[in-house]
């Protein structure tokens, strides 16, 4: 133990950070609770990273979904996932911690699809404008990485899914196989499966899914967030 590298996992108790927690990855990692490093008092994480000293922070916690959430609690959203991240970017800075950053592919457009890390990012929802805020502090600090995430609980957790809606959506498992080989890497990569319609991603595992349509174009969900992942591959 004492010669594997530490790395410590805010957000633990989320859905990726459930399915990291099962692992078995080569590094002693370190799950602390709210109580013993809270995002949003930033002498919190420094005193927690003060005394850990880790090799790498893998920064989940934040506040997701539901999606609406996010415009109705403002003040809650920025606070955790704006607030929380800068905090988080200052402490690793004090110790030169590498810190990843867990983003979002709603950062971008969300209409022409295709979108690579270098495009320019417009996000449609306060959800996605709250990760973005994250990521502008997490590019103030070189010694990071953001990953812009396209990822999905197994079994999906709704009866119907969208037929016009596409992404990159991959279950948390198989993002699990691609991230621990970018764990080193720094910058910003896009993270996900290949570009499929919502419903033909889930239909490959759950055949009785059924088809629904997004009909309102003001809608929190982007009708097209696919990105492309040839950054990826070239790591793969």
């Amino acid at each position: 133990m004492k010669n594997k590298k530490k790395i410590v996992v805010t957000g633990g108790s989320g859905r990726f950070g459930s399915v990291l927690k099962k692992s078995k990855l080569n590094y002693h990692i370190l799950y602390p609770k709210k109580n013993k490093l809270n995002i949003t008092k930033f002498n919190s994480i420094k005193k927690y990273l003060a005394k850990n000293r880790p090799h790498c922070v893998i920064h989940l916690a934040g506040l997701s979904r539901p999606m609406k959430i996010h415009e109705k609690e403002i003040s809650k959203s920025i606070e955790l996932n704006i607030i929380g991240t800068a905090n988080m970017v200052r402490a690793c800075k004090l110790f030169n911690t590498k810190l990843i950053y867990f983003s979002t592919s709603y950062v971008y457009p969300g209409k022409k699809g295709n979108y690579k890390e270098t495009d320019p990012l417009l996000p449609a929802s306060n959800y996605a404008w709250s990760k973005l805020g994250g990521e502008s502090a997490v590019q103030m600090y070189k010694n990071s990485l953001i990953v812009r995430a396209s990822m999905t609980e197994k079994p999906f957790v709704h009866k119907k899914a969208f037929a016009n809606v596409f992404t990159n959506f991959i279950y948390h498992d198989e993002f699990l196989k691609i991230f621990i080989k970018l764990i080193n890497k720094k910058g910003i990569i896009n993270v996900g499966g290949p570009t499929n319609s919502v419903y033909d991603f889930v239909k490959k595992n759950n055949k009785d899914i059924r088809k629904k349509y997004l009909k309102n174009t003001k809608s929190l969900m982007p009708i097209n967030s696919s990105m492309n992942l040839s950054k990826l591959k070239k790591y793969l």
